[in-house]
């Protein structure tokens, strides 16, 4: 290990590193530029160079005595650290780094020494694009002006967390209307939902902008909600209506069945009673009774005229 008390006593040496944040694309390399200037001529088996962690102080990559020394290295940047060898005795002791993730983000520290010591950190930020938003509607069918809707903007697979603005079809701004979430997955990349409540009109437009803050990259996602989408009256109250007169149809049919069946047994039962009645008649004439009849009463109240 470096012994960092021993360094103190040495004279300071300017070591360089870039003043703004150095920021990589996740799943790529990238270089942390570190430079220094020793004052006089050196050969490389008295460099010392060592990048570490500015906050944890875990080592990243050591190089001393003409050699990379590694044992103590910390085990997630194992096979993912080099140095460039052929430009370290230009005073050039930058870091690469393999395969970038979001876990490599943070404060990195860069040491180096020759006769002289000196010290610079620069800060690494992780990148990754998003996906294409998506907007959905909820719920999707059976709506009316008035009735309160929830659009959602999904896109997925970025970091950092990115800056969401909702518009309306003539750009005024919903973005207080919102409520935004954020789930990493397993490689700390994140899906990001946006959820916009309005009160439906007919044929509006409604905007989803997603803006990645570290690549500045801008996703747009529209949904137009026209009048083909909102029925009104809804489909079920049509239903309903169809149902309702085809029963009225069936009752109208059903009574005028009934009513000529009662028409015909009232027109049979008169029958039977005039020819009854001629019966009486030519027995009373004659005194012999030709047929026994039984008595027969007809309801005038139903029968029909």
């Amino acid at each position: 290990k470096l012994s960092l008390l021993f360094w103190c006593n040495l004279t300071m040496m300017e070591v360089i590193v870039p003043e703004q944040p150095v920021v990589a694309l996740h799943g790529r390399d990238a270089t942390l530029n570190c430079s220094f200037s020793p004052a006089v001529l050196f050969n490389l088996t008295d460099l010392t160079v060592f990048w570490q962690l500015t906050d944890t102080k875990r080592s990243v990559h050591s190089y001393r005595e003409g050699h990379d020394q590694l044992a103590d290295q910390a085990e997630s940047f194992a096979n993912r650290t080099s140095l460039f060898p052929s430009q370290l005795g230009l005073g050039n002791a930058s870091l690469l780094l393999n395969r970038v993730g979001v876990a490599d983000e943070g404060s990195y520290t860069c040491f180096v020494r020759v006769q002289e010591y000196g010290r610079a950190a620069l800060l690494l930020q992780v990148a990754a694009s998003y996906s294409k938003p998506v907007v959905t509607l909820e719920p999707e069918s059976n709506l009316r002006p008035g009735d309160e809707v929830a659009l959602t903007c999904v896109a997925y697979g970025g970091y950092p967390q990115a800056d969401v603005i909702w518009q309306d079809g003539s750009g005024r701004n919903l973005t207080e209307n919102i409520t935004d979430s954020v789930v990493a997955n397993e490689e700390g990349l994140f899906t990001m939902t946006s959820v916009l409540t309005v009160v439906l009109e007919p044929n509006s437009t409604y905007s989803c902008q997603l803006i990645n803050p570290l690549l500045g990259e801008e996703g747009y996602a529209f949904v137009t909600i026209t009048g083909q989408t909102i029925a009104f009256p809804p489909l079920a109250l049509w239903v309903t209506v169809g149902l309702a007169v085809c029963l009225l149809v069936l009752l109208i049919a059903l009574a005028a069945v009934c009513r000529r069946k009662i028409k015909e047994s009232c027109e049979e039962a008169r029958r039977e009673a005039e020819e009854a009645k001629e019966l009486e008649e030519e027995e009373s004439k004659t005194g012999q009774p030709s047929h026994t009849w039984p008595s027969l009463y007809v309801n005038p109240t139903l029968c029909c005229s």
